[in-house]
């Protein structure tokens, strides 16, 4: 007995022309989540208990002055051992005066010891040592007076924030800053021995970009203020750099732990015209300037 065949299927209900035109497909369900006021109050919420970083604070406390001069008559052959800036540079050419806010509340020992520095007159006639084109220029190194160098107060107390990782916030983001020598820093090794040292070297940046190899490794400080085309004036000094070949003999003599690899290096980056600060002092502030103004 044959089995019964199976029917085949029903082909699909024929839609009019006009129904593909009249009635499109039902909307897919959104699956974007509903703000409601409870999640908005939520969200508001998290965001205001978040924790925020504090800034460093900048407040400008404390201004001093530094006259900057060149002196023609440094050099001279008939120079005597008891000759100084001061008995050489009479007849100097005045580069100008710049003046410098301290951020008294950020780093006070610092401050207070650079204050002391200009006060005292320690930075009077002494050198400008060392000048990078481009990047900064180095002043306050320690030594013989007779050599422009500097001789600290006893006065100066122990600076702790050299080892403190707050006083190294802030960055050598652009030209003006003032800044602590420690990475950049080349007294004599004997010099930093004495257990009364005290690190007063300084540099400021002349720009004209930022100096990022100085950050975290010197403690800024201070700005310029006013005399930004002093620093300029400066950082254009022609200065004794040496040929590649040298350069090279160096580079093999220090692998080599010749001493003298170092010595010949302190040469480097000198100023080729003699640039020293003819007067520093204090300026007084009446009221704290609550941050420094936006330099170029």
């Amino acid at each position: 007995m044959a089995s019964p065949l199976t029917p085949p299927p029903s082909p699909p209900p024929f839609l009019p022309h006009h129904y593909h035109y009249h009635h499109p497909p039902p909307p897919l369900l959104s699956t974007a989540p509903t703000l409601t006021r409870r999640s908005l109050l939520l969200s508001t919420s998290l965001t205001t208990l978040s924790p925020t970083v504090p800034q460093p604070d900048t407040t400008i406390t404390d201004r001093v002055y530094m006259d900057f001069s060149l002196c023609p008559n440094y050099f001279r052959p008939d120079r005597t051992l008891s000759d100084t800036v001061s008995s050489l540079c009479t007849e100097s050419t005045p580069l100008g005066r710049v003046i410098l806010g301290l951020y008294g509340r950020l780093v006070p020992l610092t401050v207070s010891n650079f204050k002391t520095m200009c006060t005292s007159s320690s930075y009077k006639n002494t050198l400008v040592h060392k000048i990078f084109p481009g990047q900064f220029f180095l002043a306050g190194r320690q030594g013989r007076r007779d050599k422009g160098e500097v001789r600290v107060p006893l006065e100066l107390v122990r600076n702790t924030e050299t080892v403190d990782s707050k006083a190294f916030k802030l960055t050598h983001s652009r030209p003006g800053i003032v800044s602590l020598c420690l990475s950049e820093n080349d007294d004599e090794d004997d010099v930093k021995l004495d257990p009364n040292y005290r690190n007063v070297e300084f540099l400021i940046t002349t720009g004209p970009g930022p100096s990022p190899q100085l950050d975290s490794k010197n403690i800024v400080f201070g700005v310029v203020l006013e005399g930004l085309d002093v620093v300029t004036a400066i950082a254009s000094i022609p200065t004794y750099k040496p040929s590649e070949r040298i350069r090279q003999f160096n580079d093999l003599a220090s692998f080599l732990g010749d001493e003298r690899a170092q010595n010949a290096r302190s040469s480097w980056n000198r100023p080729l015209k003699t640039v020293f600060i003819s007067d520093c002092g204090e300026l007084n502030v009446t009221k704290p300037s609550l941050s420094p103004p936006s330099l170029p």
